[in-house]
């Protein structure tokens, strides 16, 4: 870690915490900041106030006080998860204090290269493969997984050397508090209309997707979904290297399926066929992370290593179980339409889905040709359970409304007949009815596996 002063002696408020903010509030505190952290539940039922108190670090619970800006503060660092609509925040922007968030604070202390990874989708398993392929037989240093991915990239970066490299997921929420940060190989997996609630409007949304490349040069590598015509446009705005992959071969990509073969230069480098996650769209996963592996060094024998064993990441169409010759999937970060989208087109069997969540206020009308081909049966819950019901009733498929997504499980077995894939795929944020999106998978895969056990005998 760097030895930097930037914040020795000076008044940082870090708002919000979760994750994210307790490691924040450590950092700034072992830099020497005079740290306070505001946070909204109230400290008796707050853990990780506690924690910060008994560390010596100043906390403020219960409540978001605007006025408690004024105490003259020289930086805020954000919980991504709160918008710049928010009282405090707008109070900071309008004293003029900066505003940022907890990987541009790790950036500043990192001492190890970075290989950002963004998009609207795919973020996540792009993420794990490159570490795993950087991770694959090396000699020398470690590729730490962390950001967005659940792992706080400050806590990392307190402990990689120069030696390693953090391939760090980067949410828009993050990105837009980023201001130094500047990862040597940046990824942009696609760009679809979601968190526009956050954003204000998808210009927005973008721009802050765009942050990842702002401070790139031409000694940088930028690498982009060449079969989005929105990116050969986007890519005027980057002064990086761009490395373009395909899942359609487009002309000028460099990563590519050939209708055969994942390839680089165009060198096959391993038969599509030989990956173990199901979809098309893990095929433009894997040609991302080929294309920043191969960037990184990283041999051909380690990349088809990686892709042959590896069978998908935590809660991103995961495999849970075979129960009644019926194959279910966790799907439940599928926090949008477009993730769900692909879920959907991944199998070939007839689909009972399990979806609902979060109203955005956006429209489900492009899951209709899907359910429409693909979807036996729908179990819908939550805040939009109403909107899909009229998608599925549109494309003539039944729909039960149920609680949540525990007691949509037996109703999707009963739905369902020998064969079909039983997909939790919600299409929407889990925030409703649950604290995130990995409460709403545990807690599918946990009466998958009830349901398992009340039922041996279709085993």
């Amino acid at each position: 870690m760097k030895a930097i002063t930037t914040y020795q002696n000076k008044k940082v408020l870090v708002l919000g915490l979760a994750k994210s903010g307790v490691n924040a509030a450590r950092l700034l505190h072992r830099l020497g900041a005079l740290v306070t952290v505001n946070d909204k539940q109230d400290f008796e039922d707050n853990k990780d106030a506690q924690a910060l108190l008994a560390d010596g670090i100043k906390v403020i619970t219960g409540s978001h006080p605007v006025e408690l800006l004024d105490e003259d503060f020289e930086l805020m660092v954000k919980n991504p998860g709160i918008p710049y609509s928010n009282p405090m925040v707008q109070r900071a922007l309008a004293l003029h204090i900066p505003v940022i968030t907890e990987p541009e604070l790790a950036y500043q202390v990192s001492d190890a290269k970075w290989i950002g990874v963004t998009g609207s989708n795919g973020k996540t398993t792009t993420t794990t493969l490159i570490g795993l392929m950087l991770n694959e037989g090396a000699t020398t240093g470690h590729a730490y997984d962390a950001g967005n991915i659940g792992i706080p990239v400050s806590g990392v970066a307190q402990k990689a050397t120069a030696a390693d490299t953090i391939v760090a997921e980067l949410s828009s929420f993050q990105l837009a508090g980023a201001v130094t940060l500047h990862p040597h190989i940046a990824v942009l997996t696609n760009i679809y209309a979601a968190h526009l609630d956050y954003h204000g409007d998808r210009a927005h949304y973008v721009a802050a997707k765009m942050r990842i490349t702002q401070n790139q040069t031409a000694a940088d590598y930028f690498v982009m979904n060449w079969d989005l015509p929105e990116m050969h446009d986007l890519a005027k705005q980057s002064q990086a290297t761009i490395v373009p992959f395909s899942r359609h071969n487009a002309p000028g990509a460099r990563a590519t399926f050939d209708g055969t073969d994942l390839c680089f230069d165009g060198q096959p480098i391993m038969a599509a066929a030989a990956l173990q996650i199901p979809g098309e769209h893990n095929i433009e996963n894997a040609l991302a992370a080929i294309a920043a592996a191969k960037l990184a060094g990283v041999t051909d024998d380690a990349i088809r290593a990686v892709l042959s064993r590896f069978t998908g990441v935590r809660h991103r169409i995961q495999y849970v179980e075979t129960v009644a010759d019926r194959k279910v999937y966790n799907d439940s970060k599928a926090t949008n339409v477009e993730a769900a989208s692909v879920a959907i087109e991944a199998f070939d069997q007839p689909i009972v889905l399990l979806a609902g969540g979060l109203d955005r206020h956006l429209p489900m009308d492009e899951l209709l040709p899907l359910i429409k081909q693909h979807v036996r049966a729908m179990i819908t819950f939550g805040e939009t359970a109403p909107l899909l019901e009229a998608v599925a009733a549109t494309a003539g498929v039944p729909a039960t409304r149920t609680q949540d997504v525990q007691t949509a499980v037996p109703l999707a077995f009963d739905a369902s007949q020998p064969g079909d894939v039983i997909l939790l795929s919600p299409a929407a944020a889990s925030w409703d009815q649950y604290p995130n999106f990995e409460t709403r998978g545990d807690l599918f895969i946990t009466a998958v596996d009830q349901y398992a056990k009340e039922h041996p005998a279709c085993d």
